[in-house]
């Protein structure tokens, strides 16, 4: 997880930043609440489908590669956890905020949903990611970035943060864990 601090998350985080000071601060970085009820409706529901999904997801992929990669132990899948709870903002800020958030004021809406949904997927496989995990995130990627530019009031990263923080967490970490402890791989 260093690597991943120095490598992905700084500059992700020094990009964003950049962009919110030069752009003035411009409200299609997502960085406000947006429409409060909006995205804490959307979170409520997308936390627990995600975790799940996610879950079923890794759980299928598992059975077919016949391998899966567990926290040692509950203490290791808290630390994992609390990590993804600072990768998943990072990450949307990024990829939601930064990406298709400049791309949509400069093209539309529907071209940085597309651009930066295949960008967060492909970014995936940089991580040496098998095809089959970094296609999986596509079903991260498709809800959170149509969240992002649907989701009425001013765009914001609230809801899909805490919802890419429940997907990571079902994928990987605590998912996994639970898997394995309950015998279902």
């Amino acid at each position: 997880m260093r690597p991943d601090l120095v490598i992905r998350l700084l500059p992700f985080t020094a990009a964003f930043v950049i962009a919110y000071v030069l752009s003035g601060r411009g409200r299609w970085l997502g960085v406000g609440l947006g429409n409060l009820t909006a995205q804490v409706s959307f979170a409520a529901a997308a936390v627990p489908l995600m975790f799940a999904a996610a879950v079923a997801v890794q759980l299928w992929l598992t059975r077919r590669r016949g391998a899966l990669s567990v926290p040692a132990g509950a203490d290791d899948a808290w630390f994992q956890a609390a990590f993804y709870a600072v990768n998943g903002p990072i990450e949307e800020a990024f990829f939601r905020g930064l990406v298709q958030g400049a791309l949509s004021v400069a093209w539309g809406g529907p071209i940085g949903f597309l651009i930066a949904t295949s960008a967060y997927v492909l970014y995936h496989r940089l991580g040496r990611w098998t095809w089959a995990d970094t296609f999986a995130t596509g079903l991260v990627g498709i809800p959170l970035g149509l969240a992002y530019w649907l989701l009425p009031g001013p765009p914001s990263l609230l809801g899909v943060s805490l919802a890419h923080i429940a997907a990571t967490c079902g994928f990987l970490g605590p998912g996994p864990y639970l898997l394995r402890r309950w015998r279902l791989v």
